[in-house]
């Protein structure tokens, strides 16, 4: 289904007033002072969080678009079957709010024949909202993102994260590689999490590249098309067309983009024990 820009504008006009109710309830709920103690109180205070939020905004973002379809697995990957879904995380960045600290938010993305073709990420803590419609541009709060102009590695702020708690050793391995393979040629290398805030960075040229092993769909889908819509480039580790079939993650600015994969194939067969 050809839908045209206008309608599409029309269509974010509703995502963001959906994106930033769910921020105005978190930003209601979050507490400077949090500190929980253990597993149990941390995966209480997550699942309490997404419950304030994820019905109002799956329902508002249903009734935007008749008939789309909403992603119920938050953690899931792989290619997207046909027609129109929206992949949201209600709280993304859900272990930092429970912590206290800043680095949370809420993103929506529509989808549709499996490529993204809409996104709003809002952050409140900083009264931020993104938004990107593709061959459209990436906007934050209205005014049009660009990804850096850096064209040396050397020069270049890049940073990585985990895609989930827990992974295997085989990409435990390769991340512990990469990192080391871009200490060595990046100007600075960082890792934090959600990897969404770290592509709204990119997407502002504040940083220069991100790299991610493995995926998990929410927290890569809205940050790629933010990136890529600032003028990035976005790709697997190999340099090829990212999907969500793909194994793993580039984004960058243009004129590091190339350098950064030429560091991520050196690693590409590494053994943990090669690694250490």
């Amino acid at each position: 289904m050809k839908t045209s820009i206008d309608d599409l504008i029309i269509l974010q006009s509703y995502v963001v007033a959906a994106v930033e109710r769910a921020g105005s309830v978190l930003l209601s709920r979050f507490k400077a002072s949090a500190r929980p103690a253990d597993i149990e109180s941390i995966l209480t205070a997550i699942e309490e969080n997404d419950a304030a939020v994820i019905h109002p905004l799956r329902e508002a973002l249903l009734a935007a678009l008749p008939g789309s379809r909403w992603v119920e697995n938050e953690e899931g990957e792989g290619a997207m079957p046909a027609g129109d879904w929206w992949i949201v995380d209600p709280v993304e960045g859900n272990i930092n709010h429970i912590h206290g600290r800043g680095g949370w938010g809420v993103t929506a993305t529509l989808i549709r024949d499996g490529a993204a073709l809409l996104t709003v990420a809002t952050v409140p803590l900083a009264g931020e909202t993104y938004s990107a419609i593709e061959g459209n541009g990436a906007y934050l709060n209205g005014i049009a993102l660009v990804t850096s102009a850096k064209r040396e590695l050397k020069a270049a702020i890049v940073g990585t994260c985990q895609a989930r708690p827990v992974e295997d050793v085989a990409t435990y391995a390769r991340m512990g590689c990469s990192v080391e393979v871009m200490l060595a040629n990046a100007l600075l290398v960082r890792m934090s999490v959600p990897s969404t805030l770290e592509l709204l960075e990119v997407a502002s040229g504040k940083i220069d590249g991100f790299w991610q092993f493995s995926q998990v769909r929410s927290g890569l889908a809205s940050g790629a098309l933010l990136v890529k819509e600032a003028g990035g480039s976005v790709s697997d580790s190999r340099g090829e067309k990212w999907t969500f079939g793909s194994t793993d993650f580039v984004a960058a600015a243009p004129g590091v983009h190339a350098a950064m994969i030429d560091c991520l194939n050196q690693t590409e067969h590494l053994t943990l024990e090669q690694c250490v």
